[in-house]
């Protein structure tokens, strides 16, 4: 049976609360760029009769690339804030944080300079190219495109599943 005492010392400190729900707003907005980006090519459709797939189809490349672009950014803020505050907490603190840090160690930041080339992805390149074959080859640069934006969502869910798992973890030792 946990004690009082140590069912307090558990519980989290103000800085790192505070942390947790900054870390979690930049979460909740990285899904938020990811889904207005599938939103705008799904609505992309109500388009198609009034512009030619010549214009419609770059634009919706264009637009997977930006909502990644953006995406991105915000997963490398994410790591930068809390690298930066590991600094500013004590040990226990930091062991409680270390399952998110962990996500950064397993799903690294995308380096968007690897990730728009299509020669150090071949695999991504490979899928657009076989995709724009059975569709059509105004596809290829969407799928290429999309693809990225699944990598992005990928790290997201998992710093996600992370965050979760630490604010139940806290909420546990909360009740007792």
């Amino acid at each position: 049976m946990i004690n009082n005492r140590s069912a307090h010392n558990f519980a989290y400190k103000p800085r790192v609360t505070n942390l947790i729900k900054e870390i979690d707003q930049r979460i909740v907005k990285s899904e938020d760029i990811l889904a207005f980006g599938l939103g705008v090519a799904m609505f992309s459709s109500l388009l198609a009769p009034m512009a030619s797939p010549e214009v419609l189809l770059p634009g919706l490349a264009l637009n997977f690339a930006v909502t990644t672009i953006l995406a991105n950014r915000n997963y490398n803020q994410i790591k930068v804030i809390l690298k930066s505050s590991m600094i500013l907490l004590d040990y226990e603190d930091r062991q409680r944080l270390l399952p998110l840090i962990k996500v950064f160690e397993d799903c690294p930041v995308n380096d968007l300079a690897d990730g728009f080339n299509p020669l150090k992805n071949l695999k991504r390149t490979w899928k657009s190219v076989f995709g724009g074959i059975i569709m059509n080859p105004l596809w290829i640069p969407i799928f290429y495109a999309m693809g990225m934006q699944i990598n992005e969502e990928k790290n997201i869910i998992q710093l996600n599943q992370a965050l979760i798992k630490l604010e139940s973890e806290n909420l546990n030792y909360q009740e007792k």
